[in-house]
């Protein structure tokens, strides 16, 4: 009986912490580095060489990492020229669920539930910058669109930032702003957190 607690503790436990079932489903710590860079932004795509100077990494263990996930069909593999380019694989049955992990994972559903509900009128929220272009940097930037209390923002930032261990910076700006202002903020680029585009 004690062993089937265990068991079920350390499943318990696993599904709470997405970050540690990710880690302990997939060993390769390249692969986990590969699938957060093209799931956490879909949009995002990449060469060989780009990527092994990114994450520090020869391109030999990359290329055996990325030719694993594309002959799974995780991940697509487009030919140009005499290079190659990988992105997410939208089309994959697992696409909405490994994107779902992977916000999980970095801590992206937390600010969203804990952060952009509770604060009045968001009209739009956006991850650009680093993460917004697959890249765990540690610091995610928010750019919030509407008319929100701004201490209860900020103490509600100290919070999650306890949370998913990373540094937020917000920019919260009126509809009009984002007009005038979007292009340099680079928000076609970011992720739409709330909001239709």
């Amino acid at each position: 009986m004690p062993f089937v607690f265990i068991i079920l503790l350390d499943l318990f436990v696993q599904l709470l912490y997405p970050k540690f079932m990710l880690d302990s489903l997939i060993t390769s710590k390249t692969r986990i580095r590969l699938i957060v860079k093209f799931f956490l932004n879909p949009g995002v795509s990449a060469y060989l060489r780009e990527l092994a100077s990114e994450f520090g990494e020869s391109t030999n263990s990359l290329k055996q990492e990325l030719d694993k996930l594309s002959k799974s069909g995780i991940l697509s593999k487009d030919a140009e020229g005499r290079v190659i380019k990988y992105s997410a694989n939208r089309a994959h049955p697992l696409f909405p669920e490994l994107t779902s992990i992977v916000r999980k994972y970095s801590g992206i559903d937390k600010i969203v539930e804990n952060v952009l509900s509770q604060l009045g009128k968001v009209e739009k929220a956006y991850i650009v910058g680093d993460y917004a272009k697959g890249i765990d940097s540690g610091i995610i930037d928010l750019v919030i669109v509407g008319d929100v209390d701004l201490s209860y923002l900020y103490k509600l930032i100290t919070k999650v930032e306890q949370l998913i261990k990373r540094k937020i910076r917000v920019l919260v700006i009126k509809a009009e702003e984002l007009e005038e202002y979007g292009n340099k903020l680079k928000v076609d680029d970011g992720i739409l957190l709330v909001g239709a585009t």
